[in-house]
């Protein structure tokens, strides 16, 4: 395994489970120092746990919280001096038509999904023009396109997007690359629902080139390779994850 990451610090936010917790693998099996955050104290405890001694730091945080990550932030570079890579992954959804989704509902992913990419974001910032060093958030191609009854995440992936591409265009003389990659169908806690059900996997098993789902690694490698000198050159880019989902037009296979 090459050591991209030598000697570099890095925030995964969301890293209980699925992508960020295979990101956050990801870096340390690359030489990085990884501080994983996330609202279940149990999952990131027990993947710090099972990481080499020293590589790895647990912080009860929520991404949807201003003073939370702004912490997570601010103690990190206190405790190691710096910050090169900061991967806003945190993320929820919720299903319905606009008018079933409740006002509650809305803010929780609206905070979550979009809120907590601008709060660490803007935490991180000053950190990472001392260090030109990079962020990678996580979208989805459900901020490219959209979906039946999911409104809220909808806005929210796609705010993702454009703000990842804004704050390209505003740092990228500071040194600072800001990159997204958006997944789609990747057998996460958050997809849980849809393992068993044969009919809704098949039916996505159509409109994916590939014929399968991803899984959570497949992602982290393209957050990896994002973060990476070998991506210098690209800043403001939505990589889609997606096993080509999102190159069809949307028209049905035909004969």
């Amino acid at each position: 395994m090459e050591n991209r990451f030598e000697g570099k610090i890095v925030i995964v936010t969301g890293a209980g489970s699925g992508i960020g917790e295979a990101a956050a693998r990801g870096f340390v099996a690359e030489g990085a120092t990884v501080v994983l955050t996330d609202t279940v104290a149990e999952k990131i405890t027990a993947t710090a746990a099972d990481l080499p001694d020293g590589t790895a730091t647990a912080v009860v945080a929520d991404s949807a919280n201003w003073d939370d990550i702004r912490k997570v932030v601010e103690d990190t570079v206190a405790a190691h001096g710096h910050l090169d890579v900061l991967v806003n992954n945190a993320g929820t959804l919720a299903n319905g038509p606009v008018e079933e989704t409740e006002v509650e509902e809305w803010h929780r992913v609206i905070e979550t999904d979009l809120s907590g990419v601008f709060y660490g974001t803007k935490a991180a910032i000053p950190y990472l023009i001392e260090s030109k060093g990079c962020i990678v958030n996580t979208s989805s191609v459900s901020g490219m396109a959209a979906d039946w009854n999911m409104s809220a995440y909808n806005a929210a992936k796609g705010g993702v997007n454009n703000f990842t591409r804004a704050v390209a265009l505003d740092h990228g003389k500071d040194g600072v690359r800001v990159n997204a990659v958006a997944p789609g169908l990747i057998w996460t806690d958050l997809v849980e629902d849809k393992k068993d059900d044969e009919e809704q996997k098949a039916k996505f098993a159509e409109r994916i080139a590939l014929g399968r789902p991803g899984q959570p690694d497949e992602v982290a490698d393209a957050i990896l390779f994002l973060a990476s000198d070998a991506a210098r050159f690209i800043t403001g880019a939505i990589l889609p994850v997606d096993g080509g989902t999102t190159a069809s037009n949307g028209q049905p296979q035909q004969a």
